[in-house]
């Protein structure tokens, strides 16, 4: 059944590409909110165009895109995907009724599709931090959290502060602190549509990366 109380943020850096597909596969009743940050390529006309809403960003980095668009939703519960269409949006609904059995956050375990390689370094550092999550945190997680979905005030009040690639394992490291009850399910992980990572796409985006996951976890 269609249901109006979530809204799927999707923080986009030059994603016009993909966007039509991605938008095209969230669920009836569900509300899309792009938030553009920076992008170059007419990511907020494509967004538009397919009836998604669009706010903008100007302060770079992964975390503030989410930040700005968990602050702009409305609904009282938030789901965050990538839009560069490797993760599939149908696979929310069982995210999101997780959280109405309890759970205070819910997040995507990434399991690659048949014929779909995922770089060695990226998977390697994922399970890394993995451990350490489950390790020092306590937290059962074997991912970290490219797909969620949680409470909007209860996400806001986390106070999560990293406005780069640190925001996912600062979330998973407050709710761990918080006591959050952190549920993990398999979503399907699929090839990008369009573009490139903007992490594991350049030697930049790693360093950054690194930097901020160790900046979140120590």
């Amino acid at each position: 059944m269609p249901d109006n109380t979530v809204t799927v943020v999707l923080p986009c850096l030059n994603e016009a590409e993909p966007l039509p597909a991605v938008l095209a596969a969230i669920p009836p009743g569900y509300q899309a909110l792009v938030v553009d940050n920076n992008s170059t390529d007419g990511t907020a006309e494509v967004a538009r165009r397919h009836g998604a809403t669009v706010v903008t960003e100007p302060r770079p980095g992964y975390g503030a895109a989410v930040h700005a668009g968990v602050r702009a939703a409305t609904t009282p519960i938030v789901a965050v995907i990538d839009a560069d269409g490797s993760l599939d949006a149908g696979d929310l609904p069982r995210l999101v009724a997780e959280l109405h059995r309890g759970a205070d956050l819910v997040i995507g375990r990434r399991r690659p599709l048949p014929g779909v390689r995922w770089p060695g370094v990226a998977r390697l550092g994922t399970a890394v931090m993995s451990w350490r999550l489950r390790s020092r945190y306590g937290l059962p997680v074997h991912d970290i959290a490219p797909m969620r979905v949680a409470h909007r005030d209860a996400l806001l009040d986390l106070g999560v502060t990293d406005r780069r690639s640190g925001y996912p394992l600062e979330l998973l490291v407050r709710a761990a602190a918080a006591g959050w009850r952190v549920v993990e399910l398999d979503v399907a992980y699929g090839p990008r549509i369009g573009g490139k990572s903007k992490v594991s796409g350049s030697l930049r985006g790693s360093i950054v990366a690194i930097v901020d996951f160790w900046k979140a976890m120590s």
